[in-house]
């Protein structure tokens, strides 16, 4: 059985607005292995967004306990938590999160830059990840010179230049068309297929049935684990 690479234990995470408190997560238990692809889905309030920030380091729980590869995040501070999440987590937006002044490579690049040891072959590893997406000839673009699309996949080869074990998409597909999400689908099942763990929050149906598992939640809790057969 694949190693586990992330778990929740007990999670709970609880807002204080003014006298009132808001339970967000209400005791998450749930372990990710390596390799597995997850879609996490729930109505507004269902805590979606809430889950998203603690499993990418974000946030800190309330109570109960965050592992990431063995590490408990409630132990590290929070120069090291920083460090853990740019080694271990990719993140992939819906806005894309790309920041204009800079180029398609400059984008790529910027998680290296947070690093104490950057990998010695980044710029390498940059060129070769915009020609797997397709940007070869885009390189010294800016955002605002892209398609939605394009701009999409810079921000997936960003998630990728650290090489981390575990990607996160927060409505990944959710500003794009329908040809486009369909070629962004693409690359998530090859980058599963190459043994990323890949957790994915949508509220898209369709989208959500390409994972093995789906996770629904409602109320701060975990609702139910569905098995698919990805498309």
């Amino acid at each position: 059985m694949a190693e586990i690479v992330a778990a929740l234990e007990g999670v709970r995470r609880v807002y204080q607005m003014g006298s009132t408190e808001v339970q967000a997560l209400a005791g998450i238990d749930v372990e990710f292995r390596q390799g597995e692809y997850w879609s996490i889905m729930g109505s507004s309030g269902s805590g979606k967004s809430t889950l998203l920030n603690l499993l990418g380091c974000i946030d800190r729980p309330t109570s109960g306990r965050y592992i990431v590869n063995g590490r408990d995040t409630d132990e590290l501070n929070d120069d090291e938590l920083s460090t853990l999440r740019g080694r271990e987590i990719g993140f992939i937006f819906q806005s894309f999160n790309l920041l204009p002044q800079l180029n398609v490579l400059e984008n790529i690049l910027i998680p290296v830059f947070y690093q104490d040891n950057p990998r010695p072959d980044a710029e390498e590893r940059a060129v070769m990840l915009a020609e797997r997406m397709g940007l070869g000839d885009r390189t010294d673009h800016r955002p605002l010179e892209l398609s939605g699309g394009q701009q999409q996949r810079v921000a997936i080869a960003r998630a990728l230049i650290n090489d981390p074990p575990i990607l996160l998409a927060d409505e990944a597909t959710g500003n794009l068309d329908t040809q486009t999400t369909v070629e962004i689908l693409s690359l998530f099942d090859e980058l599963h297929a190459e043994g990323k763990t890949i957790l994915l929050v949508t509220h898209e149906e369709e989208v959500g049935k390409r994972a093995e598992r789906v996770m629904h939640l409602r109320d701060g809790l975990i609702e139910g684990i569905t098995e698919n057969q990805p498309c």
